[in-house]
């Protein structure tokens, strides 16, 4: 006789087969009858609660002291402004009569610009701040997968790139498709295809530009004070010109407000530490070697230019990127090293 064991051959079976029989999972001892085949179920996991991140930062309510001495002190500033005009009205007609009501229409008029000027960035921040809850109502949806919510978050970017010419085909194309859409997730795809896309072209193009005029003017400047200066001026523009093609109206505060939170992000995402490795890679290659040296500190200038401008696109983007890629630095430098390297090459 042979001692090898004996093997089943392999074999299909149905669960309403008579011969199957269904054991506990906890009972180790129990052992197959001649003829038949125990199966044993999977336990069925834990159901576990699902885990919901805490911010980095604590939100806080109310106001803080900072915010009451602000106001506080905006409020005795405006009186104070108030009284001494009112004291120079009053002056001026004490003195004569056609002077006072001269000054007058000049307080009146200063009065009316001033309430417009409120409003006007009021409206902005306004605007500034639906963006980044469309923004962050769109994350949301894309874990949620609600397709209520989708339809609500497409009605208000519909309702910010109304004003857009160049999104109407856009728009078209996705009240068409839209209503063949079941997941509010796809939904939100679907409009990040249809509507980011042709804006997502165009900012590109606006970094790109600002990077290479950054580059080029600053390795011809004279001094370094200039060099600071019109990357400033050039970043406030970027940033400006970013906010208005997303749908963005900033003012004054508007542009603090936005400068702020590019300056937070970059400081969140290590985009700095980005470009320094990007920058460190350039020259371990000796790729700033082969320019000269102003036209290499312009290179780096542009180079961060175009990481600030990165930054800038997803904080003034409504929608997160998910359906279409991220603009890579990698690829701004490789068109700026083109552009401006180029340009440095003798000419024959």
């Amino acid at each position: 006789m042979s001692d090898k064991p004996h093997h089943r051959k392999p074999a299909a079976f149905k669960l309403d087969d008579p011969r199957v029989i269904l054991m506990d999972a906890e009972d180790d001892t129990a052992r197959s009858p001649r003829g038949k085949v125990l199966i044993t179920p999977e336990a069925e996991p834990a159901q576990l609660p699902v885990p919901i991140d805490e911010p980095a930062v604590p939100v806080r309510k109310g106001f803080g002291w900072a915010s009451i001495f602000w106001t506080a002190l905006g409020g005795l500033v405006v009186l104070g402004l108030g009284l001494g005009i009112s004291n120079l009205v009053e002056d001026l007609f004490n003195r004569s009569a056609s002077l006072g009501y001269i000054g007058l229409v000049f307080a009146v008029l200063a009065v009316v610009a001033l309430v417009v000027i409120i409003t006007r960035e009021a409206l902005s921040l306004a605007r500034l701040e639906t963006i980044e809850k469309l923004h962050a109502r769109a994350n949301a949806v894309l874990l949620s997968d609600d397709r209520k919510d989708s339809d609500a978050i497409v009605r208000d970017l519909l309702r910010i790139a109304h004003d857009n010419p160049r999104l109407a085909r856009a728009r078209a194309a996705l009240e068409e498709h839209g209503r063949d859409i079941i997941d509010g997730a796809d939904m939100v795809r679907l409009a990040e295809r249809e509507l980011m896309t042709p804006l997502d072209q165009e900012a590109r193009r606006l970094v790109s530009s600002a990077a290479q005029r950054v580059s080029i003017v600053t390795a011809v400047s004279p001094g370094a004070v200039i060099d600071m200066l019109f990357v400033f001026a050039a970043a406030l523009r970027l940033v400006r010109q970013l906010a208005l093609l997303y749908g963005g109206r900033p003012g004054t505060l508007g542009m603090i407000r936005l400068m702020r939170h590019v300056v937070a992000h970059l400081a969140l995402t290590g985009g700095m530490a980005a470009s320094d490795s990007l920058i460190q890679q350039m020259l371990g290659h000796g790729i700033t070697a082969k320019l000269s040296a102003k036209l290499g500190e312009g290179l780096l200038n542009g180079l961060l230019t175009a990481r600030l401008g990165l930054a800038a696109i997803d904080v003034t983007r409504p929608l997160p990127f998910e359906a279409l890629p991220r603009p890579a630095l990698s690829d701004l430098a490789k068109d700026l090293l083109k552009r401006v390297g180029g340009s440095d090459e003798p000419k024959s």
